[in-house]
């Protein structure tokens, strides 16, 4: 088992869920122009994946992060949540935490 320490802060943006519905009962996403409030900033990491998407680590109090999400850290970096997962330890609540597969934002270009 690796640990992985906290090496940023991140700020996680939550996006309304569940989107609104058009007259045609059709989720429509908010206007992406528009960043939400942010929820919070914790202690986290990010890491790039070889495959060139991302690895957050949140602390369990920004759960739940939907797709669509955006994060952020203290440098202007964000990404945008694609698949995230509670991960919590029974009776080791200290070792909780939030894993985010995420893309940046601009996506880099290779």
């Amino acid at each position: 088992m690796a640990v992985v320490l906290p090496n940023r802060l991140l700020t996680l943006y939550s996006l309304q869920h569940p989107w609104a519905r058009d007259a045609n009962g059709v989720p429509v996403p908010p206007d992406p122009n528009q960043r939400p409030g942010a929820r919070g900033t914790w202690p986290g990491s990010a890491l790039e994946q070889p495959d060139g998407t991302w690895s957050l680590r949140l602390d369990p109090a920004a759960w739940p992060a939907e797709p669509g999400d955006v994060v952020g850290d203290e440098t202007g970096m964000t990404w945008t949540v694609t698949t995230s997962r509670h991960h919590q330890v029974a009776g080791c609540p200290a070792v909780d935490y939030v894993q985010v597969a995420a893309t940046r934002n601009p996506p880099e270009v290779p």
